[in-house]
């Protein structure tokens, strides 16, 4: 099915705070959970697995940099990755270690102009420069076309969204919930 990029990085982001992810956390990797569709890698359903497999309390991991090194414990990238990359753009290099989902790493060393390992084995390096931006025209054709996300995939991942809806009461209401009165003009 075709969606819209903002479409698919509202719906991860939701999902990401439905979970409990850091903040700040759930916009960014919502954005490269459709950065990653839109690349033609499949973001949507790592977000669901991520989500999927990791206890709430390893949604937000400790970024530990020792000698280099951030170890993940087999945790996932989606959690942590804007962090690990920032990190690697401040210290040059650093290397991340027994990570799952290392491809959420790769759009934000794209955005950072930064250098990647292979994100698909459990460890790899990220620094050093960039030069140019190889996924660019790839990104913008799927934004003109809309994001290809398989209907399995988007089903669960609303399904996740949705918890971080509350269910419409009264109270809710008066607390700021919902989309505030609807006035039709003519």
């Amino acid at each position: 099915m075709k969606l819209a990029f903002d479409e698919v990085r509202r719906a991860a982001a939701r999902a990401l705070l439905a979970a409990g992810a850091a903040p700040g956390v759930e916009e960014d990797s919502g954005w490269a959970c459709a950065w990653l569709q839109a690349a033609g890698y499949d973001g949507v359903k790592m977000l669901v697995e991520a989500l999927e497999t990791t206890p709430r309390e390893d949604r937000r991991p400790s970024i530990v940099f020792e000698y280099g090194i951030v170890d993940l414990h087999n945790g996932s990238a989606v959690f942590a990755a804007p962090q690990v990359v920032d990190l690697a753009a401040a210290e040059g290099r650093v290397f991340f270690a027994n990570v799952r989902h290392g491809l959420y790493a790769l759009p934000f060393t794209v955005r950072a102009g930064l250098a990647i390992g292979c994100p698909v084995d459990p460890s790899f390096a990220i620094g050093g420069e960039r030069t140019g931006d190889p996924y660019r025209d790839k990104i913008d054709a799927a934004i003109e076309a809309g994001l290809d996300v398989a209907e399995d995939d988007w089903r669960a991942l609303s399904a996740l969204a949705a918890k971080a809806l509350v269910p419409e009461t009264e109270q809710s209401l008066l607390k700021g919930a919902g989309a505030g009165t609807v006035i039709e003009r003519d």
